[in-house]
């Protein structure tokens, strides 16, 4: 049975989703039981480099743990590149 998260890229990682999910930067998924956060990276071809920030439920997912990690139903799963500031 599928499970149904939510999807997110912001800043300029923006550009990765569906033109229909841009203006909302959120998009509806639904992924095979056992998805992890490294696959759906490279499912939207998301460059490593700039998978800075990754968050499930806003809680920070650190690099080491995004290969293993598996997303759950209803989950929110957020993505930030690096953001340079002053």
């Amino acid at each position: 049975m599928a499970l149904r998260i939510t999807f997110k890229l912001f800043a300029t990682l923006q550009d990765y989703l569906p033109a229909e999910a841009k203006k909302t930067n959120a998009l509806s998924l639904d992924l095979e039981p056992g998805t992890t956060v490294a696959q759906l990276v490279e499912r939207f071809a998301l460059p490593l480099k700039l998978v800075h920030l990754v968050l499930i439920e806003g809680t920070f997912v650190p690099p080491a743990e995004r290969a293993s990690r598996v997303l759950s139903d209803g989950e929110t799963l957020a993505i930030w590149p690096p953001v340079a500031g002053g």
